[in-house]
């Protein structure tokens, strides 16, 4: 079971391939504040409602200083074919071996119609301009999800 981060915790560092399959890391936003949110998987009904979401406020998060980053243990070619489908502007990177998952503490155990199993935790991480988490989120709902984190941080 991975641990969960907390505020003022550093964000853990990583390096992934995006669905192009160029290498993007979290020091690339250094100065920046990020949202990085962790999904089951892409081209699934869950998840293509919170991506959408977050590519419909992408000018108004960008706006704010903020970059998006989803991370899924989806392949780069299931990520593309997931943008293409969807016309997704947000950042997909690829996490198959599920370390960065880990890392954040969105891979785990949780409660699946009634069962526990173990997956994928849907996570929000907001993290800071310096590499700290400000926000860690997790077992948040694919509907709703990003108009509530808008709200929650005030913009």
């Amino acid at each position: 079971m991975s641990t969960r981060l907390e505020p003022g915790d550093t964000a853990p560092a990583f390096t992934l391939s995006d669905a192009d399959g160029k290498q993007v890391s979290l020091a690339d936003h250094a100065g920046r504040k990020v949202i990085v949110y962790f999904y089951p998987a892409a081209l699934t009904p869950g998840c293509t409602k919170q991506a959408c979401d977050f590519t419909d406020n992408l000018d108004l998060l960008a706006g704010q200083g903020y970059d998006v980053i989803g991370i899924s243990p989806d392949k780069p070619e299931k990520l593309a074919k997931f943008r293409e489908k969807e016309s997704l502007r947000v950042t997909l990177l690829a996490d198959p071996d599920r370390s960065v998952l880990t890392a954040y503490g969105a891979f785990g155990e949780k409660t699946m119609y009634g069962r526990t199993v173990t997956g994928v935790i849907r996570s929000t991480v907001v993290v800071d301009e310096a590499g700290r988490v400000e926000r860690a989120l997790y077992n948040v709902r694919a509907t709703g999800h990003v108009a509530k984190l808008i709200r929650d941080l005030g913009l």
